[in-house]
């Protein structure tokens, strides 16, 4: 089981965004790969407090994880939908504790003290369709994207101008004295590479649209206008840049029979007066295939059966909704002399008329009780 995002960050709750910031930058120091080099167990500690951090300094990420846990993140690749690795915790966070460590990390992937800059590429975003059933059950879409990657026959070679640090310093003599400042090289835009060969099909930045099929696990429980990240599946960067995530957001298509609040599901179902009188069994919808029910005699117009568990499964992995079936006992509009006569003759019957029990509740407190 992961552990509690909060509890990684040893904050509450209910703490501010800036006591978050404050949390997350005194773990990154404490477990910063440049102080514990060689040290497992500081790197881990290291990503799961960027982990954490990158869901709770999100707002909208925040609210998902404060209802439905780490479910909201599941099947998207990674943690916060995003399965970051160590090059996109210092492209994204290196501005907090970056100071602490002169300015930059020497373990991984070009995150030096020199200020060499990773690009990342731009994201894609794309909708993907789920039926109720689908919904419910969790599914695996395989998508097709096109997506910018680097052409095949594309070299680099290092910056002439910075010779690869990704800066340029400057000594400039002032009435103070000698002063030097470094800025982001212009020849490079700090990635410390310019492209060298590009193949005519290649666009000006050595890349080229190809089209990918996507694999995309969809956990049991999403809903409707819910986000989900596939990291890495976006449009790749020039040279050794970090590629852009597919953003995919979900749609839920409208289920014929079945109506869905939150993770219940309602049916309606409309049986006949004979059959409200003498009782009957009828088969109706689920997400899981059809299954019979009984009705016994006498049954009420009005009347809520609940079938436990037969609802959506809660994202946050603690059971399901359940299935609540409507008994409408339908009326018929039009009869014929004999069936009108039958009905005359029962209209002052003592049996046909109106004796609702306790246990017989109204309208309003039905509507109370599904709400509550």
């Amino acid at each position: 089981m992961k552990q509690d995002y909060y509890e990684i960050l040893g904050v509450s709750k209910g703490a501010s965004a800036a006591e978050i910031k404050k949390a997350y930058r005194k773990k990154a120091i404490e477990y910063h790969p440049d102080k514990n080099p060689g040290d497992k167990e500081a790197e881990e500690k290291f990503k799961k407090a960027a982990e954490a951090y990158e869901v709770l300094s999100d707002p909208d990420k925040k609210a998902r994880y404060d209802q439905f846990g780490h479910a909201a993140f599941e099947g998207a690749g990674g943690f916060g939908g995003g399965g970051m690795n160590m090059e996109d915790i210092f492209s994204q966070f290196g501005d907090i504790f970056g100071s602490a460590f002169g300015g930059g990390f020497s373990g991984f992937g070009g995150f030096g003290g020199g200020g060499r800059a990773r690009v990342k590429g731009s994201n894609l975003r794309i909708r993907v369709k789920l039926t109720l059933e689908e919904v419910a059950n969790g599914v695996e879409k395989k998508v097709k994207v096109r997506r910018k990657v680097q052409a095949p026959g594309v070299t680099y070679k290092t910056c002439p101008t910075c010779h690869g640090t990704g800066q340029v310093t400057r000594i400039t003599n002032t009435i103070l004295g000698r002063m030097q400042t470094s800025t982001t090289c212009n020849a490079c835009g700090g990635s410390g590479q310019i492209m060298d060969k590009r193949p005519s099909d290649a666009d000006a930045h050595g890349l080229k649209v190809k089209e990918e099929t996507v694999s995309i696990k969809i956990p049991a429980g999403v809903s409707d206008g819910m986000q989900l990240k596939v990291s890495g599946k976006g449009n790749e960067a020039p040279g050794d840049g970090i590629p852009g995530d597919l953003l995919v957001a979900i749609e839920e298509q409208e289920h014929q029979t079945l109506k869905r609040e939150g993770d219940n599901l309602h049916y309606d179902l409309y049986i006949s007066i004979s059959e409200a009188v003498l009782g009957t069994s009828k088969e109706i919808d689920t997400v899981t295939g059809k299954v019979r029910i009984k009705l016994e005699e006498g049954i009420q117009s009005g009347k809520i059966l609940r079938l436990r568990g037969k609802g959506i499964p809660s994202i946050n992995g603690y059971g399901a909704g359940d299935l609540l079936v409507h008994v409408n006992v339908w009326t018929p509009k039009t009869l014929n002399r004999e069936q009108k006569d039958f009905f005359e003759k029962m209209m002052y019957d003592d049996n046909f008329s109106p004796k609702p029990e306790k246990s017989d509740k109204s309208f309003f407190e039905k509507v109370k009780d599904m709400f509550s």
